[in-house]
Order: C-alpha cells, then sequence, then structure tokens
C-alpha cells in the first residue's frame, strides 16, 4: 500500500520526537515525579521540625550532560518552561553535586540524576537536602570546622564503630531496659574517643550540626512510619561502616541515630540546638547516666559485647595500610614540586566518604571539582586541601604556560588574565591574579 509523503513526513517526526526524548538524561516525567514526591514529604513535615516550610525551588542536574529540570523558575530567567517544569543547562563554572545552591538569583535544592529507585531511600535524601536549603535560616551557632584527622586513626575508628554498634543495638532494642544501657554504651565509647583526642568534640560538633542534623531530618520527614525511620536510621549506621574514611562521613550515621533517642528521651531537644547542645550530652543527661570513673578500662570491657576482638584486627591491618599511604601521599604533595591555587570565591563538590588527613598539612581528597574566580580545576588522582580551607595543592605540572593546563591526575581550565609562576622551592608553582 502507497503512503503519501505527509504520512512519511508525520512519522519521521515522531521517531525524531520519540528518540529525543528517549535520549533525555532526564525525562521529564520521571523528575515531575521527584518533585511530587518532594512536596508530599515538605507537606507531611509541615514545619514541625524546624518551624520552617521545607518546601523550595528544586534543580535535578545529569551530571554528565549538566542538564536540569526545575520545579521552580530561576530569578534571571535562565530556564525555559515546559510541560509544568522548567529546563536548561547547569554553567561550567557551577559544581554538581547534592547540595544547597545559590543560582540565577535562586537559592536552590540541587539533587544529582538519577535518585534513588526505591521511594522510602529517595525520601530521605529529598528531605536530606531540602533541610540544607533551609539550613541558614536556622541561626545555629557557627562552629569551627575540624578535620576530625581523628576519625582516619586506628583507635579513633575503632571507637566510632563501636559507638555505631551500640547506638544500632540502642535503637532495635524492644525492652526499655537493654535500650538504656546500650544508649549508655554508646556515649561511653564516645568518651573514650574524646579522652583519647581531646579536641574530637569540638571538630565532630560541627558536622554533626550540618550533616547530622540533615540527615536526620532525611530519616524524619522522608519516611512516614516511625518503624521506617528506626529503619532508615539502622541503615546508615551500617551503610556508612564500609566507608573508606570517616572524617566527613560520620555524622550521616550518629545524627540520625542520636536524633531518634533524643526525640524520645529529651522532647524539645531540636529547639536547644542554639546554646550549642551536644547530642551526646544531651542523651546522657536524659537518660540521668553517671559517667564511669574509669571511663577507658569501662570502655573496652563493653567493647567485648560488640565484637571489638575483630574489629581491632581488621583496623589494626587497615593501620598499616594507611601509614603506606600517608607516606606515598606526603611524598606528593608536601615533598615533591607542587602548584598551589588559593582560593577566592571557592565553590567545592567532592566525595565525603573517601579524605585521608594529612596533620598539619591539610586533607588529602582523592577526588573534587573546584570552581572560582580563577577557573576550574578537577581532580581524579588527589589533592591536597588546606586545613583552614584556604588554598589546594596538586602536584606541579610539567609546563605551566597556557590556560589549560594538566598535571598528575588532574586539569586546569584558567580564566583570562590568571597564569602560573614559580614558587619559593624549585619546581613549585604559584597562581598569579591578572594585573590590575
Amino acid at each position: 500500500m502507497k503512503r503519501s509523503p505527509s504520512a512519511f513526513l508525520v512519522s519521521a517526526l515522531f521517531l525524531a520526537a520519540f528518540h529525543a526524548a528517549a535520549s533525555e538524561p532526564i525525562p521529564i516525567d520521571a523528575a515531575r515525579e521527584v518533585f511530587a514526591q518532594a512536596k508530599a514529604v515538605c507537606e507531611r513535615d509541615a514545619g514541625r521540625l524546624w518551624g520552617i516550610s521545607l518546601c523550595g525551588p528544586i534543580m535535578l542536574v545529569d551530571p554528565q550532560s549538566r542538564q536540569l529540570i526545575a520545579s521552580h523558575a530561576d530569578g534571571k530567567g535562565e530556564l525555559k518552561a515546559r510541560d509544568g517544569v522548567f529546563v536548561g543547562a547547569l554553567p561550567a563554572d557551577q559544581n554538581v553535586a547534592n547540595t544547597a545552591m545559590e543560582w540565577s538569583g535562586t537559592r536552590w535544592t540541587q539533587m544529582l540524576w538519577p535518585l534513588h529507585a526505591e521511594p522510602d531511600t529517595r525520601g530521605t535524601l529529598i528531605a536530606h537536602e531540602l533541610f540544607h536549603r533551609i539550613q541558614p535560616q536556622l541561626k545555629l551557632p557557627k562552629l569551627e570546622s575540624g578535620e576530625n584527622a581523628q576519625l582516619d586513626t586506628l583507635d579513633g575508628r575503632y571507637y566510632l564503630q563501636l559507638e555505631w554498634r551500640a547506638l544500632a543495638r540502642a535503637l532495635q532494642a524492644s525492652e526499655e531496659t537493654a535500650r538504656r544501657l546500650a544508649a549508655a554504651d554508646a556515649i561511653a565509647f564516645r568518651a573514650e574517643r574524646y579522652r583519647l583526642f581531646p579536641d574530637a568534640a569540638a571538630q565532630e560538633q560541627e558536622l554533626e550540626q550540618n550533616e547530622g542534623l540533615a540527615e536526620y531530618t532525611g530519616v524524619i520527614a522522608g519516611n512516614a512510619t516511625e518503624q521506617g525511620r528506626i529503619q532508615a536510621a539502622l541503615h546508615d549506621l551500617s551503610a556508612h561502616a564500609g566507608n573508606p574514611s570517616f572524617v566527613r562521613s560520620f555524622a550521616y550515621a550518629t545524627g540520625p541515630a542520636y536524633g531518634l533517642l533524643l526525640d524520645r528521651y529529651a522532647p524539645g531537644w531540636r529547639q536547644q540546638l542554639a546554646g550549642g547542645l551536644r547530642f551526646d550530652t544531651k542523651l546522657q543527661q536524659a537518660l540521668g547516666i553517671e559517667a564511669p570513673t574509669d571511663v577507658q578500662r569501662f570502655a573496652k570491657q563493653r567493647a567485648q559485647l560488640y565484637g571489638g576482638a575483630a574489629l581491632r584486627v581488621s583496623e589494626t591491618e587497615r593501620e598499616n595500610k594507611r601509614q603506606q599511604a600517608i607516606a606515598a601521599n606526603r611524598e606528593k604533595f608536601v615533598d615533591g614540586p607542587v602548584l598551589l591555587l588559593p582560593f577566592q570565591r571557592m565553590k567545592v563538590q567532592f566525595n565525603p566518604s573517601n579524605l585521608q588527613p594529612l596533620g598539619e598539612h591539610g586533607t588529602v581528597y582523592p577526588t573534587m571539582r573546584i570552581s572560582d574566580d580563577w577557573g576550574v580545576l578537577e581532580a581524579s588522582e588527589g589533592a591536597l586541601m588546606k586545613s583552614d580551607w584556604s588554598a589546594v595543592t596538586v602536584v606541579a605540572p610539567a609546563t605551566s604556560a597556557g590556560s589549560d593546563l594538566k598535571g598528575q591526575g588532574w586539569t586546569l581550565r584558567l580564566k583570562p588574565g590568571w597564569r602560573l609562576v614559580p614558587g619559593a622551592r624549585k619546581g613549585d608553582l604559584l597562581l598569579e591574579k591578572p594585573a590590575q
């Protein structure tokens, strides 16, 4: 049967549209489903957790193409309306991450595509990131950011994991005495860690009031039932035990666990955060737990109830490998020729689960992306962030001329006028600002 030219044209247009839709990194229908779930999450919370609605503009971003689909229009009209959402692309000077961000006149919750397929897990992530968008409005105390280097040591990791195991036992307990006993053990394991590392309490509190509260919000607001919340908190306690490093990820586990226990024993604890509340001390007060006279001895005794012997063996093996990695990183980022990039108005993207502290020199980030006034750095084989987050160091490149530079596991795209100049040591390089 013959077909008219117009029929062929319609078929061709249909196929073109089908392939275009199929090739879109973020399907619009799937994005609308995420936005609908986010709306349900924040409406269910109704401002009960923090006295502020979690609802707000959301963008979903595909990391490869940088295509984005947003729930709202942006303040400067960069996005285009399409089928009830807003579409566009995130510029190269913006990082792609699960985070809160300011872009195009709007404060966003940004989430990477694809999100988890399981609804409750996805709901936890959505609520976690919605919290970060409203976080500045909560006026929480500004705490000094610590490197948490103690959580990469043998004893630091050992007592943290014992604390997690005790918290999990407390959440799972069906009998009140058992729950209180396990909570007391968790507090004792933390107390022993703080005895060994006196600066740890202040350093860990900063991350717990950031990512810890965010993940607690994710667990509470992202799950509709009490049982679902307990299961989500237990998942956090077990899943993060496999992280290569705990220095920037531990609070994802402790935040929900302590939060759920505080909800049970110290209602109203969230309103006390402005006064510098610490999770462990508040729970200890609420349960009326007396600190052991010899916390070191007590923690060692209780450790045996939580698989302490086997954990000590595995952590000792890890410590031996860590010392080798530290030596290799010192050679790369401290002793050898390096390129130093001071920050102006830095935006950073990194994986919080695999960092390695390098003492007074800072922390090695195996992968990171930094955008700043001078351009964009992408590192895939390590970069050393200074402890005060004032600069980053990479291995010096073989050539320093040009705006598109490459070195050992990194690329740097400099903006016009910026250039590299010799540093204080032979082979070192520094970044020089454009002439005014």
